[in-house]
């Protein structure tokens, strides 16, 4: 059995003096029903996400954070930047939490505030890069860019972790093919570039 977990006894959520006006802004900022003020503090988004290593805060702690009203921490974290889209966080969230559009608001909000770091969108960039060029996905080639970037120093470490990559079926150090009907990808991307800079 689950054993329920109060919001008022969590020690990372602030319950007194709490500044609800940035996480009332980021719900009515993300696309549909966010659910963000539902957070329970559980912790399963953090323990499901591949990129959670990479992240400065979890996104529980960015929610706690977004609760204390702590937008120049939230807006200059790189979380958002390493989100990669799984949506597993907001598949398992037993709060229905939309985790990954709450991501893509805070990104949007750190952008117009100018305040995130310009080394976390790197991340971002390259998977787009490599989207624009094969129509998908990279895995290792986008980690491998983003490390070398980065953290160059920390890859004879990682050498167990890209060994395991290439053993798993299905993962190529190859580029991939680019996918049939590419042009057209490109045009639809150059239109949406086009419509965001209106």
């Amino acid at each position: 059995m689950t054993e329920a977990v109060s919001v008022s006894a969590h020690p990372s959520v602030p319950t007194r003096g709490e500044d609800l006006s940035l996480l009332h802004e980021v719900a009515l900022r993300t696309p549909g029903e966010s659910h963000v003020e539902m957070c329970i503090q559980c912790g399963t988004c953090g323990g499901s996400c591949p990129s959670a290593a990479a992240m400065d805060h979890t996104p529980r702690a960015i929610f706690a954070m977004l609760r204390a009203g702590m937008r120049e921490e939230v807006l200059k974290s790189n979380t958002p930047w390493m989100c990669v889209s799984c949506y597993f966080c907001t598949v398992r969230c037993p709060q229905d939490i939309h985790i990954t559009d709450v991501m893509y608001t805070l990104k949007n909000m750190s952008l117009q505030a100018k305040k995130y770091d310009p080394t976390a969108a790197d991340f971002s960039k390259t998977f787009i890069a490599m989207v624009e060029d094969y129509g998908r996905s990279f895995e290792i080639g986008l980690a491998g860019i983003h490390n070398l970037k980065h953290f160059a120093t920390r890859l004879p470490n990682m050498a167990p972790m890209a060994i395991g990559m290439l053993t798993k079926k299905g993962m190529s150090p190859l580029p991939p093919k680019p996918i049939k009907g590419l042009d057209q990808l490109k045009k639809i991307l150059k239109r949406a570039k086009e419509l965001e800079a209106a």
